[in-house]
């Protein structure tokens, strides 16, 4: 019987490109390792880069942001491989499209692609699809009860593109501070205005503290005005986009790190900050607690009460002892539940099943 060949159609394969693209990098790289033991054939395809990729052990074709030569490259695929799988909904709508051939395909959801008002055809797709993947129990759960027809979903977190730690250790002088790191994107609530409103309670209780916000999005703009127009915007240093090379820094000199959302589907930047020894300060109105455990890799807030963000914030900057003990179970977390090899064992049977 001839080796399974497997095309991975996805939104992007850069590194830094966000949740959906780190999906796609983990799973790429899972392919790339299989067929380097012989164990299948694999290719991908990459919507929105520009260049073929190649640091994944496995071709990545580039289709440069157009729609019609995605499309195009899937059916011509269909030819050839015998499974796909896509890295949310939005992309697998290309293989509903095929005309002659059916092929059996696997798609990740990733969160907001199949809560509530997401787009009928993706609820579809997802309904067709012959292996559902979730990134998280909190999506799964809420995309059953936004649709019905989603409890079937696979859960298989997410994890790091690395099972090392840190190369530098973070430092214990300077201010302390609080990092908020992801992108700002207009009409998601990523907690930088919670942040910003609560960060005047902060600086009255620990004078020295800075809240640093790094990140480039459609939202940036919005944030620099709410922290230019907060009574304490001398604390708040909104650096925006960061290039990877000089992100490590920003991690080392942070005290917390804290995203208190209402819309993540998983929070890979939580795992990061884990894997960095922070503490972290999450909410309860998304998967937050299913990854950030309550009172033991930190804490996550109730937004709709008030003072509860800042008071977790100032109990954390005032008991350095208390955030290194989170953070260190944090990082014990991370080694066993989110390094890349944690997701590889996490993903492989899934595969397999869904290959068999």
């Amino acid at each position: 019987m001839s080796s399974p060949r497997v095309f991975l159609a996805c939104e992007s394969t850069l590194a830094g490109g966000g949740g959906i693209s780190r999906v796609a990098r983990l799973v790429g790289r899972v392919l790339g390792e299989e067929q380097s033991r012989g164990a299948l054939e694999a290719s991908a395809l990459a919507l929105s880069d520009d260049v073929p990729g190649s640091d994944l052990g496995l071709p990545v074709e580039a289709a440069r942001r157009s729609r019609m030569s995605f499309v195009y490259r899937v059916h011509k695929a269909a030819l050839t491989h015998s499974h796909f799988i896509y890295d949310f909904v939005g992309m697998a709508r290309a293989h509903c499209r095929l005309p002659l051939l059916r092929r059996p395909f696997m798609t990740f959801l990733c969160g907001i692609d199949v809560w509530e008002g997401t787009r009928p055809d993706r609820v579809r797709v997802a309904r067709r699809s012959d292996f559902l993947v979730s990134i998280s129990e909190y999506t799964r759960q809420r995309a059953e009860r936004a649709h019905g027809g989603f409890s079937r979903a696979r859960v298989c977190w997410p994890g790091t593109e690395s099972d090392d730690p840190p190369a530098t250790r973070r430092r214990q002088d300077g201010p302390p501070s609080v990092l908020i790191l992801g992108r700002v994107v207009e009409g998601r609530d990523k907690g930088h205005a919670a942040l910003i409103d609560c960060w005047p309670e902060v600086v009255k209780a620990v004078p020295e503290a800075r809240l640093v916000v790094v990140g480039g999005g459609s939202g940036l703009g919005v944030v620099r005005s709410q922290a230019n127009g907060s009574p304490m915007a001398a604390s708040i240093d909104v650096r925006g986009f960061v290039p990877e090379d000089r992100i490590e820094s920003v991690w080392t000199d942070s005290s917390v790190f804290a995203m208190p959302s209402r819309g993540e589907g998983f929070g890979l930047v939580y795992i990061e900050a884990m894997r960095h020894g922070l503490p972290v300060i999450g909410s309860t109105h998304d998967a937050a607690p299913e990854i950030n455990l309550e009172g033991e890799t930190g804490y996550n807030v109730n937004l709709d009460r008030p003072g509860e963000l800042a008071d977790r914030i100032i109990r954390l900057l005032r008991d350095r002892e208390l955030a290194e003990r989170l953070g260190k179970v944090g990082h014990q977390r991370w080694q066993e539940h989110f390094r890349y090899s944690a997701f590889r064992d996490r993903f492989l049977p899934i595969l397999r099943e869904f290959l068999g």
